[in-house]
């Protein structure tokens, strides 16, 4: 059913338990993970010590993805918009699922400003699980939520 899995991650605790659903959900199937971090190219722009500071957080994410499984995880920083480059990566490599935390955005600003996850899930072109981080959440609950 699911051959190739991409976990997008930024390493934040909110997309936790996103790569575990992701890896157990891999695991499961005998998928292939690909561990997507994203540098946010407006974030840094200009700036060559903040662009050097979120290269080394992306790769950071994907060092702790593959760290959590015993399986192979084809790791991979890109720079761009985080969804727009989400999505040209799932197309790229024919992905049959992506994997992505979200992050509540209250009020006025979560319509203004959308969010990475809800882009991802409107123009994706493979099937988006999104995850939600629990505040009790164990490891154990993502083995059981799948």
């Amino acid at each position: 059913m699911f051959e190739t899995i991409v976990v997008a991650t930024d390493g934040s605790d909110s997309v936790s338990r996103a790569v575990t659903v992701a890896l157990d959900v891999a695991d499961r199937f005998d998928a292939t993970v690909h561990a997507l971090s994203v540098v946010d190219t407006d974030a840094g722009e200009g700036d060559t010590d903040q662009h050097d500071k979120l290269t080394a957080h992306a790769k950071d994410a994907l060092t702790a993805v593959d760290a959590e499984t015993n399986q192979p995880v084809v790791t991979t920083v890109r720079e761009g918009e985080p969804a727009e480059v989400i999505n040209a990566y799932a197309e790229e490599i024919d992905a049959d699922l992506v994997t992505t935390g979200t992050r509540g955005r209250h009020g006025e600003d979560r319509f203004l400003l959308g969010s990475v996850a809800e882009h991802v899930v409107r123009i994706c072109p493979a099937p988006v699980l999104t995850v939600r981080q629990l505040a009790a959440f164990e490891d154990d609950e993502a083995v059981d939520a799948v």
